[in-house]
């Protein structure tokens, strides 16, 4: 599979969180999110494993009961099922991957 940038098939699931699906495979789904400053991911967990990468801004990521002050550059692990969060303190756009596909992040059929 191979996408090309696109500005369009944002969704926004939470307030002030904006995401799209990239690419996907049989294992993997690659997502974008676009955080906007003060928005708040609420504590959540989920089968799947979870890797990511901060391209730019600024958050404060919980995993389990240990907060890490995130910055780009930093890229973190959360294993499937562990309750994870994050507090945004500044516009960010943060890359994540998930394992298994998230079905539910899987882009709609255009009609």
């Amino acid at each position: 599979m191979f996408e090309r940038s696109s500005t369009e098939d944002y969704t926004d699931p939470l307030p002030g969180i904006r995401q799209k699906t990239l690419v996907f495979g049989e294992r993997t789904l690659m997502t974008e999110f676009l955080l906007s400053k003060d928005a708040t991911l609420p504590d959540h967990a989920h089968p799947h494993e979870q890797t990511g990468y901060l391209v730019k801004g600024h958050i404060v990521l919980r995993i389990g009961e240990t907060e890490h002050d995130t910055v780009p550059g930093d890229s973190w692990c959360i294993p499937a099922d562990v309750v994870h969060g994050a507090r945004i303190v500044e516009d960010s756009v943060a890359i994540e991957v998930f394992s298994p596909v998230r079905e539910d992040y899987l882009p709609k059929e255009k009609e």
